[in-house]
């Protein structure tokens, strides 16, 4: 089980661009260069992993066009590090208008397994180009990474509570669809205080991991950051939250209903 909390940790991250497939962008990113967020995954009461997120100006341009160069770094912590130490590490290059990505990387360590992929998205030629070979597309694809920066710059205004969208994405071996649900506002609080939210139910498969009750929920600030600031999701045995811990660098000011205290 353990091997799959940094995968929950990236996948949270961007469960909030799900329903970006036929919604329209704003004219105005909700991001800039020198953004960073961190996050902390609890299994029950233990903190299970760590991940940091910082958005940069790319030094290498694309077709000409600069780019925002994304890195998310992911890894075990306390003693889930001594028994299955994970050190993952994920990059994305977008464009500075249409967010969509050029190229992605992927390094991660796990334990024993170690494994590596680069990708290179060519949307003029719509392939996609990865260790596994080249594969067709067709509008917008992204990567994990690239796909929750895109996602927070949808104008989510007119969504409705009951609506479900796709999104497409690229993982190793192919283009993957993911559906998620528009469930409603909500506050909720997490390490930097309680906010008030957008929240949405992605679909999850049952297996090894989820139980067929199990439901995700992620909640994202109902303001023009448009942040997780938390999830949460039921396994077969335990749960699974993550919490927002750190935000910097902001292109908007983040206004929580009331702030922690220590």
């Amino acid at each position: 089980m353990k091997k799959y909390f940094i995968a929950f940790v990236l996948a949270f991250c961007c469960l909030d661009s799900l329903f970006a497939q036929e919604l329209t962008k704003t004219n105005e990113a909700a991001f800039k260069a020198g953004e960073k967020l961190s996050y902390k995954l609890k299994y029950g009461f233990f903190t299970a992993a760590e991940a940091n997120i910082r958005v940069e100006e790319s030094t290498v341009k694309f077709d000409g066009q600069p780019a925002y160069h994304i890195i998310a770094l992911g890894q075990t912590a306390g003693t889930f590090d001594v028994f299955y130490k994970v050190r993952n590490r994920y990059e994305t290059y977008v464009d500075h208008t249409t967010l969509l990505p050029y190229f992605y990387a992927e390094n991660r360590h796990e334990s024993s397994y170690k494994h590596a992929d680069k990708v290179t998205f060519d949307h003029d030629k719509k392939t996609i180009t990865a260790a596994k070979g080249t594969f067709p597309s067709a509008g917008k694809v992204f990567d994990f990474v690239s796909a929750y920066y895109f996602a927070r710059c949808i104008d989510v205004s007119k969504i409705k509570i009951g609506e479900t969208f796709d999104l497409q994405y690229f993982l190793e071996d192919g283009i993957h669809t993911l559906s998620i649900t528009y469930v409603g506002k909500e506050k909720v609080s997490c390490s930097m205080g309680t906010f008030n939210c957008l929240k949405f139910n992605p679909t999850i498969i049952p297996g090894r991991i989820f139980k067929k009750s199990s439901k995700l929920y992620l909640w994202i600030t109902d303001d023009n950051n448009r942040i997780p600031v938390k999830a949460h999701v039921d396994l077969i045995v335990g749960s699974v939250t993550m919490d927002l811990t750190a935000a910097s660098g902001l292109k908007y000011p983040l206004n929580p209903v009331n702030k922690e205290t220590d």
